[in-house]
């Protein structure tokens, strides 16, 4: 296994870690998740500069980083779920994860076909996954700050509420832009009469 394939595993073994401090309460723990979460996400962009700069770039790399992906961010929002974190943070849910299931779906569909084409992260795939790390760092972030300082509801916290949300609604729409564009460029793997 290649440096950025380890480094994407990396980022799985991390996930679990991440969500546990996430979902235990003890003090600071969306501090100790965020600097987890960070790290997990360094490996994400590390192991995509060190794969296309070395030439290491596989099959299994383009399959696993965007699972790797998922996962990390998923058990992000099911924190939030858990401790409210976010405007209607059920639909974000709800909305990233039909779409996580079906381009998954989708991946496998087009990888076990005749082609055994690799479905790689577009543009839109990775600006999704860019706004959403933004959109959990600064949920993660402002859920520590509330505990720390906010408890008043004054306009500081609202005004960091408001932005915090915007970012993760823009990161749920460019979810189903991307999901989007991924079924009309694999289209021909979609057959509904099959």
């Amino acid at each position: 296994m290649n440096l950025p394939n380890k480094l994407t595993v990396l980022r799985i073994i991390l996930t679990p870690v991440f969500m546990a401090l996430m979902l235990i309460d003890f003090p600071c723990h969306y501090l100790i998740a965020l600097i987890v979460f960070g790290v997990a996400a360094f490996t994400d962009m590390l192991d995509g500069k060190i794969a296309r700069a070395r030439n290491l770039v596989t099959s299994f790399g383009k399959f696993l980083d965007p699972l790797a992906d998922k996962m990390l961010t998923t058990s992000a929002f099911l924190g939030f779920i858990a401790h409210n974190i976010g405007w209607q943070i059920t639909w974000v849910v709800f909305i990233v994860l039909f779409r996580e299931f079906l381009i998954s779906s989708l991946r496998l569909i087009v990888v076990s076909s005749e082609t055994k084409k690799v479905i790689a992260a577009n543009i839109w795939g990775k600006l999704k996954t860019v706004t959403q790390i933004a959109a959990i760092v600064l949920g993660i972030a402002f859920a520590q700050l509330k505990e720390w300082f906010f408890t008043d509801g004054g306009l500081i916290e609202k005004g960091l509420d408001i932005g915090f949300n915007v970012v993760l609604w823009a990161s749920t729409v460019l979810c189903v832009i991307s999901g989007a564009i991924y079924l009309y460029q694999n289209k021909e793997f979609v057959n509904t009469t099959k």
